[in-house]
């Protein structure tokens, strides 16, 4: 199957106008699950951009010595500190999407945590580290979007990067089909696979070569489901307005450029 480009300005009608009596009710809650030791700053970077994407709540379930710091970063996000799986299910309760993986880390915790977000029924975005995790499992899932970069493919498939990349149409339908939802395989011309469909994002740039960038992803499209597009309508105008928002950051130049660049741009194309 050959893919279709994405064009932004039909998605954006996805996107309905809102109404001067709405509340933040309405636009849906983020839970982001991750920021293990040393690695806050990708499940932060997550949640501000799935609140400047829209939605109308975004939380932060991450390891309690990062909370207090953590609290700080981003005013408007709610960060807990989690130890048990008890307290990531009353989190869950309340979440309208989740998306697992910034930071997350593969220790104990990190593995405790995956194990209670997969039982989650809503829409859920695996990043990172949980795709790792992911690998072992047989379960499919249609209400689930991977959001692998070549070298996490690559482990999905039981595979090497070159062959990912030497046939990308092929692996991310390949992906797909094993663990069903969407797959979004990160790289020059991200691709969007759903069961029975394949886009492709042209826009991008070589400044997005530096970390973060997939994190910033992450918590755009679950911003967008959280204002309730559909996981695949959601993939494909994340991974536009994500290269889009990079293209505007670019101008100041592509050399250190960093993730956060993207957010301000993400507003006004968003609005």
């Amino acid at each position: 199957m050959q893919p279709s480009s994405i064009d932004l300005s039909e998605l954006s009608s996805l996107l309905a106008k809102r109404a001067w009596d709405s509340h933040k009710g309405n636009y849906g809650h983020v839970l982001i699950i991750g920021g293990n030791a040393g690695m806050a700053g990708a499940a932060l970077l997550a949640a501000e951009a799935a609140a400047r994407t829209g939605a109308g709540l975004v939380s932060v379930a991450t390891i309690e010595q990062h909370a207090a710091a953590a609290l700080g970063t981003c005013k408007e996000i709610m960060v807990h500190g989690i130890n048990t799986g008890c307290q990531l299910s009353n989190l869950l309760n309340k979440a309208s999407v989740i998306a697992i993986g910034p930071g997350l880390g593969q220790d104990k915790w990190a593995h405790s945590m995956f194990q209670i977000a997969t039982a989650f029924e809503g829409p859920s975005i695996f990043d990172a580290d949980a795709l790792h995790m992911l690998r072992e499992s047989t379960q499919r899932n249609t209400n689930r979007i991977l959001t692998p970069h070549p070298g996490e493919a690559a482990s999905l498939l039981n595979c090497d990067t070159k062959t990912v990349q030497s046939d990308r149409n092929r692996m991310s339908q390949s992906i797909q089909k094993r663990f069903g939802g969407v797959c979004v395989l990160k790289g020059a011309g991200t691709l969007v696979a759903s069961e029975n469909a394949l886009s492709i994002s042209l826009n991008g740039n070589p400044g997005m070569a530096s970390g973060g960038m997939g994190d910033a992803l992450t918590g755009i499209i679950a911003g967008l489901c959280a204002q309730g597009l559909n996981t695949y309508d959601a993939a494909k105008m994340g991974v536009e307005l994500h290269g889009q928002a990079a293209d505007i950051a670019a101008k100041d130049g592509m050399r250190g450029m960093l993730a956060s660049d993207l957010l301000l741009p993400l507003r006004k194309l968003i609005s």
